[in-house]
């Protein structure tokens, strides 16, 4: 009976060890598993299945000439410092998935998805290097003198784009009435985007404040606006604090989602509103005359 006993004691001894050993390399098996390799950031909490890459600039419905019964050119000024137009000029610098208008225009000239014009008759194109140059992205030789005072040296300052400094647009379009759709309807036909800065005493562009009165505006480039809506209807707009609501700068203009001042209608001496007014408030109320009477003439084409 004792040997009975001691033989189970032993056995039960042994099973424990083995489970015990079972175990333990379960344990060291897991911690083996555990070794993993590090996850691939991305910049959203999912993976977007609607892509704005893909997406293609919404068509114009045709327009014959026939149909056309009044039209007139009309060009305008986007200010950036609005709060309207805050999603064209932000971000001003280099941000993941994030480019403001000015970026967009420049980034689809220079990959050759965009021809730059000289004015906005397109009588002549503008190359990338120029383009770049009027930007401040162009390399310069600066020449500074040695600290013993004795010779200088000639030292290479790197170019840099401040896209703060981008800030206006000058849009060219056409207002028409269109009889067999009955509505008055507008094409954007040329956009050029205009650095607004002024000089130190070096003579070199510095960013300008509303309260300076040497402010320069130099027009960049001109651009054929049905040409960019490609590059433009595949870059995302960011509109507001709703991320999901985001659309592209295409459907920007098509929706005339911005803030604008009518700066020139077509007139016999081709003069711009500034030229026969003296500024200031009735500049201001002269622009709102034009906008007024083109969307009375809508109205006055009907007959009841």
């Amino acid at each position: 009976m004792k040997k009975i006993l001691i033989f189970n004691v032993l056995f039960a001894f042994m099973f424990s060890y083995v489970s015990f050993a079972q175990d333990q390399d379960v344990i060291e098996d897991e911690e083996q598993e555990e070794e993993y390799e590090p996850m691939i950031p991305r910049t959203d909490i999912f993976e977007r299945k609607v892509i704005v890459e893909e997406k293609k600039p919404i068509e114009y419905a045709e327009v014959r000439e026939e149909d056309v019964l009044w039209s007139q050119f009309i060009w305008r000024i986007v200010d950036c410092r609005e709060k309207l137009n805050f999603h064209l000029y932000y971000p001003t610098e280099d941000i993941l998935n994030r480019k403001s208008l000015a970026q967009a225009l420049v980034e689809g000239i220079r990959k050759g998805k965009i021809q730059a014009y000289r004015d906005e008759n397109f009588s002549a194109k503008v190359p990338v290097e120029k383009i770049m140059e009027r930007l401040g992205a162009a390399d310069k030789a600066v020449r500074q003198e040695k600290l013993e005072g004795v010779g200088d040296t000639l030292i290479v300052q790197k170019g840099f784009v401040n896209w703060r400094q981008v800030r206006e647009y000058k849009i060219k379009e056409k207002w028409f009435f269109d009889k067999k759709h009955s509505k008055l309807d507008v094409r954007i036909i040329a956009i050029c985007p205009i650095k607004v800065f002024k000089k130190d005493e070096t003579g070199a562009a510095v960013e300008a404040t509303g309260s300076d009165n040497d402010v320069v505006r130099e027009e960049l480039f001109w651009i054929y606006f049905p040409e960019a809506r490609r590059v433009l209807a595949n870059t995302t707009c960011h509109t507001g604090k709703n991320q999901q609501a985001n659309i592209s700068f295409d459907d920007v203009f098509h929706k005339r989602y911005f803030a604008s001042r009518i700066v020139q209608a077509a007139n016999v001496n081709d003069i711009t509103i500034s030229e026969y007014t003296r500024g200031g408030l009735e500049a201001i109320l002269e622009s709102e005359r034009i906008k007024y009477e083109m969307l009375k003439l809508e109205s006055d084409f009907w007959s009841y």
